[in-house]
């Protein structure tokens, strides 16, 4: 059997949304170049059976292939697995590397995929293929962030993770995704520190509520959160007596966001109390959207 084989199917350009043509045809392919193996017959009869160690990588991976294209992507999997254990630092070793994180990931299986990604990344760094690891790596702790309610560290380093692919690979076709995700999870990290804001808010701890609010201020100015953070420095200033700061976060929602409800909502506040938005060009609010928009 001829271990040219085929290549990795080319454009898996986003998780998910593999050309199934590309991916069809390269099996194709294979099925021509596997006819007449013996072994090819077995695959499916011996799922759990170990691989002999002279089987050739480059027919263990087009089996891999073939399984992946049917479906049977644990028994994929094992196959991909098998030509990296019996042929470490080969081509077909890499190629099966990154295909056994693929297969991972659409099985839902993602610290798997992550491990796979990472292991590729540590013996390939130059590899074409290394810009569509991270992304992967990226995309699995994408997959598993979690509500507002619960613990971020998935969120953060899956924005770490996508932040690396930018750096890393700023040419690669997995930049636009990878900035659109980032947006994403920072939105995603804003969000919990406004969950947190409004619980401090509600039991009157203000200087609590400020902190919180403050981060998404000063880190976060990019996300729809802002806008809330904004009104929420509005009412725990105001409610704290610090009314000069109150009127600035007013001023700087409604100078950037003057159609917004949330601004409405400051207004209406300060209103009622005899006062108006203003804005103080010291606050550290004003400094902090000043270093944003200018």
């Amino acid at each position: 059997m001829n271990d040219a084989g085929i290549d990795l199917p080319a454009k898996l350009n986003t998780l998910g949304r593999a050309s199934s043509v590309a991916l069809r045809a390269a099996l194709i392919v294979c099925m021509i170049t596997l006819a007449g193996c013996s072994s090819f017959g077995n695959i499916f009869g011996e799922k759990d059976k170990p691989e002999e160690p002279d089987v050739p990588a480059g027919e263990l991976y087009n089996q891999a292939l073939f399984l992946m294209q049917e479906g049977k992507l644990r028994q994929a999997v094992k196959r991909f697995d098998e030509v990296d254990k019996q042929h470490p630092y080969t081509e077909w070793a890499r190629k099966a590397l990154i295909m056994s994180a693929f297969s991972n990931y659409r099985l839902g299986r993602y610290d798997d995929c992550i491990e796979s990604a990472k292991r590729y990344l540590s013996l390939y760094p130059s590899s074409k293929d290394a810009a569509y690891a991270q992304y992967m790596i990226g995309q699995s702790y994408f997959k598993q962030i979690p509500d507002v309610t619960r613990d971020q560290e998935s969120t953060q380093r899956a924005l770490d993770a996508m932040q690396l692919v930018i750096d890393r690979y700023p040419d690669s076709e997995y930049v636009d995704d990878a900035q659109k995700d980032i947006l994403v999870a920072r939105d995603q990290l804003a969000g919990k520190e406004m969950q947190i804001g409004r619980y401090y808010l509600e039991r009157k701890e203000y200087a609590a509520a400020i902190n919180r609010f403050k981060i998404v201020v000063q880190e976060y100015a990019n996300t729809r959160q802002v806008e809330e953070a904004l009104y929420r420095l509005t009412a725990a200033y105001y409610a704290m007596g610090i009314v000069p700061e109150a009127q600035t976060a007013a001023a700087v929602l409604g100078h950037n966001f003057p159609d917004s409800p949330w601004y409405k909502d400051a207004y209406k506040l300060l209103q009622e109390g005899g006062v108006s938005p203003q804005e103080n060009k010291g606050s550290w609010i004003s400094k902090a959207f000043s270093l944003v928009t200018g």
